[in-house]
């Protein structure tokens, strides 16, 4: 099924979750950071490895202004030369993505704010029929997959 969904995706493209976002820029500022940095600690070198493979066999990597947001805050704990490298390969990375705007209205009245929050009803909203997403988190994934949206869980990939 997981190969199914890649394959139906490739060319139209994957929305890549904050967390799992995350652990692609640390993981190219510092593969042996992962583990180290409180963020991502709950990674493997060999799960950047694994997400990277994965990534480049799609044409496009969506992502969204609130996606990116939540990335840029969560790497704020960067310290030293950690937070300046980051902000390097994170400006320069962001240029290789699509981002996708939904304005913040269009999911204020939905259910999906009060049980996940205003980035994840955005993801929900628009990833649905157009994109693959891709998720570590659990509750989101069954959510989405529930509702009619394509999606991995990356979790059953590193087990795979």
């Amino acid at each position: 099924m997981i190969i199914d969904l890649i394959n139906s995706y490739k060319k139209k493209g994957i929305l890549v979750d904050s967390n799992l976002l995350l652990l692609m820029f640390i993981g190219y500022l510092n593969k042996d950071y992962i583990t180290k940095f409180k963020r991502t600690q709950q990674y493997l070198p060999e799960d950047f490895d694994l997400l990277n493979a994965l990534l480049i066999t799609f044409n496009k990597i969506i992502t969204t202004p609130n996606i990116l947001t939540e990335v840029s805050n969560l790497a704020n704990s960067l310290s030293g030369d950690y937070k300046k490298f980051f902000g390097r390969i994170f400006s320069k990375s962001i240029e290789s993505l699509n981002e996708n705007y939904l304005e913040s209205k269009l999911v204020i009245n939905s259910k999906e704010l009060l049980n996940f929050g205003l980035t994840d009803s955005v993801i929900l909203k628009s990833v649905k029929g157009k994109y693959l997403l891709l998720t570590d988190d659990l509750p989101l994934y069954y959510y989405a997959i529930g509702n009619g949206v394509d999606a991995i869980n990356f979790n059953h990939i590193r087990e795979y």
